[in-house]
């Protein structure tokens, strides 16, 4: 037994928001309540701290199989763990692809032996050919929950169109990295900083938002979901709410990269502050903060990406590989710019990186409640934190390293057990 005493519950999915205790029994939740007792429980004692649904983030890459050198399940957890999600979903652009059932039962089987809960999704065509997709009914079956070939866009219409109505067919949806190779130029940089700094064409914003517009009125003439990945633009948020007024079944995630910083920090954090897509405008991310504010992108995903350091340390940067570690610092980030910044309040903060992503793959996880999973996260929402290169990931890619932050997990409890402890 676990009772967590005088910590401040916070659960989005109720609206519960008040001081009291939290008692936990094997893996559920036993009882919610004031001046709770057990004998025989642990205590944590958690006055000044908040006691909140265990994260969930729906977008990671472990990197299992065939690139262990930069991740692998087992580290992934870990970060995951010590940023305080006890829920992660991971993208399937592996070494080979997860296209298969025989893949996804090995990556799954991986998984299994972890302390987290760790799902994963298989990809949309086979080894990312963008041609033929992949057998959508026999990899669900198998385990995976969604569908994605994130790291690369689906450039054919026809195909596409074909994987919504497959998706819609088997009650699923699939998720899209919205970047057009036609319209782009180097990837990882914003095309305004790309030009003036760097002296060639980067990652324009038309090829997200057009491929976004295409896609999104496939979806609507299909009556098929989409998910949106990663979105950086303005106009990639209107995109997605003119769609969305429409009737269409789309939803979007955002990044905690793209509503904290802009495209400047490539030039003070070189190679750490490369991904895709990459940092946009100041334009960009306020409009961002506008779009979680609304609830037109309901999710909070990190696009955890580590790369080994040698990886990103190369004299030219277009040769860097993009992307940043983000589980541990996602919660950090989301309390500093959009708490207390006076955009979200604490509450929808948690609710998008909780219940939100949680509902869209109907996971029984992201909520607190009685006979509910014992899967919490208990942190100080104003404890000042310097970020440090010291990850639980194998990996330390992040351009928040010397930053100081807002917030700090003390416990992350999964299945009724303490996974990390400060």
């Amino acid at each position: 037994m676990l009772l967590i005493k005088n910590g401040n519950v916070m659960d989005p999915k109720s609206g519960l928001d008040q001081v009291c205790d939290v008692l936990v029994e094997g893996k559920k939740i036993l009882k919610i309540g004031q001046n709770l007792e057990a004998s025989d429980a642990q205590v944590l004692d958690a006055s000044g701290l908040v006691v909140a649904p265990g994260l969930v983030d729906i977008h990671v890459h472990f990197r299992e199989p065939g690139q262990t050198h930069k991740e692998d399940i087992h580290t992934g957890a870990l970060a995951a763990a010590a940023g305080g999600f006890t829920t992660v979903v991971m993208m399937a652009n592996t070494n080979p692809t997860i296209s298969t059932v025989e893949t996804l039962q090995e990556v799954l089987e991986s998984a299994s032996r972890e302390n987290i809960h760790i799902k994963s999704i298989a990809t949309i065509t086979e080894n990312f050919d963008g041609q033929h997709l992949t057998d959508f009914k026999a990899l669900l079956a198998a385990g995976a929950v969604g569908f994605s070939d994130d790291g690369i866009p689906l450039e054919s219409s026809k195909v596409l169109r074909e994987a919504l109505i497959e998706a819609r067919k088997n009650k699923t949806f699939i998720c899209l990295h919205e970047e057009d190779p036609g319209l782009n130029g180097i990837l990882g940089f914003n095309e305004h900083i790309a030009k003036e700094h760097f002296n060639f064409c980067g990652a324009t914003g038309v090829a997200e938002y057009s491929m976004i517009a295409r896609d999104v009125m496939i979806a609507y003439d299909a009556k098929a979901h989409v998910h949106i990945q990663h979105l950086s633009k303005a106009e990639s948020v209107k995109v997605v709410e003119f769609a969305q007024k429409l009737g269409a079944q789309v939803t979007a995630e955002a990044a905690p990269q793209h509503f904290s910083k802009t495209e400047a920090l490539l030039l003070t954090k070189g190679s750490s502050a490369k991904m895709n897509p990459p940092l946009r405008l100041e334009s960009d991310r306020l409009a961002v903060i506008e779009g979680l504010k609304s609830g037109v992108i309901s999710v909070i995903a990190t696009d955890h990406a580590p790369h080994h350091a040698d990886e990103k340390n190369v004299a030219d940067i277009t040769k860097a590989p993009s992307g940043m570690t983000g589980l541990e610092t996602s919660l950090s980030l989301g309390l500093t710019y959009l708490v207390e910044a006076g955009h979200l309040s604490l509450m929808e903060l948690l609710e998008k990186m909780t219940v939100n992503p949680a509902s869209l793959y109907d996971f029984n996880a992201g909520f607190l409640a009685e006979e509910g999973p014992a899967d919490i996260t208990i942190f100080d929402p104003k404890a000042d934190r310097l970020v440090s290169e010291h990850f639980a990931s194998k990996a330390a890619n992040s351009p928040f390293v010397g930053e100081e932050l807002k917030g700090q997990v003390k416990y992350t409890i999964c299945d009724g057990e303490i996974v990390f402890q400060a």
